[in-house]
């Protein structure tokens, strides 16, 4: 019999981490079916990490919240409690700017100087009127970059223009703003907060916020200096370091949470920890990951490089499945690669039933590994 660990992140826009796992598994078994299976869907603090850990901890439970979306629609959304700890011992919140205030959420239709944060600050206005000890703070996937001047307003802050009047809501209000009354903003819980980011950008600059990621929110060429300027005035106003690693995470969002005590730290990394990744490799003879495209750029603390050197630090073998390997992509360290589109035949194939695919990817890799 061989201890198979299935830990795959989720493939963004396609399929779950959960269901990947699953389909995974089932394909593993059709080939292999005396193998015991631990599903152990990853998360890099992006899209997915509520699932994740739903899925791996033991007496979580998802608390519904409805929201102001990043477009200023209701949002139907959720944070997860996890269960009571010697260090948290009314539960530990996590919430996921993804699903409260994620560019997802737009469907196609960006909003680059509206869209703001307000939805993920409302979910952890929730969590903290639950009580809880300590939050988790996931914040990949945002749709804006309003320096999470939402967030803090959501929170209690109070950010005005030259006037003394309410900014509006996204950069247009972050290039308008003059002031941060911080007197109605909640504290922290007493367990502080941990920040989840696979982005280290710092807030300004040719690396920052508004030069590396507005444009995929929709800022046009011409709008990156005004708006990194704006994010320049918003670190002043927050009494933040715009240089910091991970200040330019989610349009700025690092550099508000840092300004409100919170810490940050590389998602990937500290998902896996909170998961309990080690002890399930150590478990394990074989280990599969994989995302949605993994190319040159996975190597740089994403959840499958995690979840791989923890396995081969190990010594134990590792799959790796996504649904397209790029070119530039280094799979020497894996006992064996699967790409979904190789098996489907084309993109669109593999796009439009994910599930069959993962699940003949999971039957190749038991041939190749079990």
């Amino acid at each position: 019999m061989t201890r198979v660990l299935l830990a795959p992140d989720a493939f963004k826009g396609s399929i779950s981490a959960a269901a990947a796992a699953a389909a995974l598994a089932a394909g593993w078994r059709a080939v292999r079916p005396g193998d015991a299976f631990v599903e152990l869907p990853m998360a890099d603090g992006g899209e997915g990490t509520l699932d994740a850990f739903l899925a791996a901890v033991r007496g979580a439970r998802r608390m519904p919240v409805t929201v102001t979306g990043p477009d200023g629609r209701g949002v139907a959304a959720s944070w997860v409690l996890l269960p009571s700890t010697d260090d948290a011992p009314h539960g530990t919140g996590v919430v996921e700017l993804a699903s409260t205030s994620g560019i997802e959420l737009l469907d196609g239709a960006l909003r680059p100087f509206d869209a703001d944060t307000r939805g993920f600050g409302q979910a952890i206005v929730a969590a903290l009127d639950h009580g809880v000890s300590r939050l988790v703070l996931a914040i990949g996937s945002s749709a804006s970059t309003d320096a999470g001047f939402g967030m803090l307003a959501a929170l209690g802050a109070r950010i005005t223009d030259a006037e003394g009047d309410d900014v509006v809501p996204g950069l247009r209000g972050v290039q308008t703003a003059a002031r941060i009354d911080r007197d109605g903003l909640r504290a922290l819980p007493t367990g502080g907060a941990l920040v989840l980011t696979d982005v280290r950008s710092p807030l300004t600059g040719p690396a920052g916020a508004a030069a590396v990621f507005g444009p995929q929110k929709g800022l046009a060429p011409e709008d990156i200096t005004a708006a990194d300027a704006a994010l320049a005035r918003a670190a002043g106003m927050l009494g933040t370091d715009p240089a910091h690693p991970g200040t330019g995470a989610a349009g700025g969002t690092g550099a508000a949470l840092r300004a409100w005590g919170a810490e940050l730290v590389p998602g990937a990394e500290r998902v896996a920890d909170l998961l309990g990744l080690a002890e399930a490799v150590g478990a394990a003879d074989v280990v599969v990951t994989g995302e949605g495209s993994f190319d040159a750029s996975s190597a740089a603390g994403k959840a499958p490089a995690r979840v791989a050197a923890r396995a081969r630090a190990e010594g134990r073998r590792v799959g790796l499945v996504a649904g397209r390997i790029a070119p530039d992509a280094d799979t020497t360290g894996f006992g064996a690669a699967v790409a979904l589109v190789d098996l489907a035949g084309s993109t669109g194939a593999a796009l439009g039933d994910p599930g069959r695919w993962l699940t003949a990817a999971g039957a190749a890799l038991a041939e190749q590994l079990g």
